[in-house]
């Protein structure tokens, strides 16, 4: 595949619009840019966490899961992780796989739900 101008520019330039391109909800562009930078800096969470969202949301969910667990592996307290690789799985239907990082999604924002003290 070949490069585009979105592609091109410093580190910086693509982080920006990356996000530029995510907020115009244009998540398979975002996405394309945000796979470049995070090979240029793997041990970065936040490019991680938006090229996640960019596969979630244009239903690359087994992109998503992988970027996901990458992000947690850096991070293990990263909440949004926890939250969206919880949606992620029960997006596949994996309700099962998708509760303990619900569940600690939870527990690291203290949002227990209603009922939570009686649990």
């Amino acid at each position: 595949m070949s490069q585009t101008y979105y592609e091109f520019g410093t580190a910086a330039d693509r982080w920006d619009r990356a996000q530029m391109f995510f907020e115009a909800k244009e998540y398979v562009t975002a996405a394309r840019i945000l796979a470049g930078l995070v090979e240029e800096v793997p041990e970065q969470v936040a490019p991680r966490l938006l090229l996640a969202r960019s596969y979630y949301h244009s239903a690359r969910l087994g992109k998503a899961e992988e970027e996901l667990r990458a992000v947690l592996e850096l991070d293990p307290v990263e909440t949004y992780a926890h939250l969206m690789l919880g949606r992620t799985l029960e997006r596949q239907g994996r309700a099962a796989d998708a509760a303990p990082h619900l569940r600690m999604a939870a527990a690291l924002t203290g949002d227990f739900g209603p009922g939570a003290a009686h649990a």
